[in-house]
């Protein structure tokens, strides 16, 4: 027998609770907490960019959370991020919009990354500081305490006499070497991850200081993701 959805479209109030609708694995909601540690601070940073007079400004931190957004999840044109945060209830949590939250319009979202976020120098910091906090949580380099900081430098001439072969394979033969080309690998894994997950094929911001800005958020992006499984969720607060 076929069932029918008993569901009284002509209701006109519903109860709905946005922050119990986000599954508590979902990647949003694990990077949460590390992204509004590191944006506590970002008002005080932008004050001298934003005029005292005419009409408020979009909150910048809104407009952080949809670019990391955008950069987590491969939405690439500005366009479609504003039609996915409008939509998606996820995004909607993350970017602190509730239900009814207004969502800004594409050209005016571009207008103020290009203009405030590039004068400030923003998008660095926020790269560096999950750096910073990967580098915390254990995920520093791990070739940087057998880099030999104290010995002298060893010049190795360029020719193409059989000593310099014979050293080459020798150097390839030690442990320091395989560790090296293990670390080679992951760096190389994770531009291939910006380029197939994150959708970073090519640039899409011209000039140099629009590449910059891509690369610090991409990096963000994949920072966070590192960070969402490392740092355990903590316990829910009991109802």
């Amino acid at each position: 027998m076929m069932g029918r959805q008993k569901i009284d479209q002509g209701q006109l109030f519903y109860l709905f609770n946005l922050e119990k609708r986000i599954p508590s694995g979902h990647l949003l909601r694990r990077i949460n907490p590390i992204v509004g540690r590191i944006l506590a601070g970002m008002r005080e940073k932008l004050q001298s960019f934003y005029s005292e007079i005419g009409r408020p400004s979009i909150d910048p931190e809104l407009l952080i959370r949809m670019l990391l957004v955008g950069y987590c999840f491969g939405i690439r044109s500005e366009r479609r991020l504003c039609e996915e945060v409008h939509l998606n209830l996820a995004y909607r949590w993350f970017c602190r919009l509730g239900l009814e939250g207004e969502v800004p319009d594409h050209s005016t979202f571009s207008k103020n990354r290009h203009g405030r976020f590039r004068e400030s120098d923003l998008l660095r910091e926020l790269f560096e500081t999950t750096v910073q906090r990967c580098m915390t949580e254990g995920q520093g380099c791990a070739l940087k305490p057998q880099c030999c900081p104290n010995a002298p430098a060893r010049k190795i001439p360029r020719s193409i006499h059989q000593g310099a072969r014979d050293m080459a394979r020798d150097i390839a033969k030690t442990e320091a070497y395989v560790t090296s080309r293990h670390e080679r690998k992951k760096i190389e894994m994770l531009f291939a991850h910006l380029k197939r997950i994150l959708k970073l094929e090519r640039l899409r911001l011209r000039g140099p200081n629009g590449a910059r800005d891509e690369f610090h958020l991409a990096a963000t992006a994949q920072n966070l993701r590192k960070l969402a499984k490392l740092i355990p969720m903590p316990e829910p607060s009991p109802a």
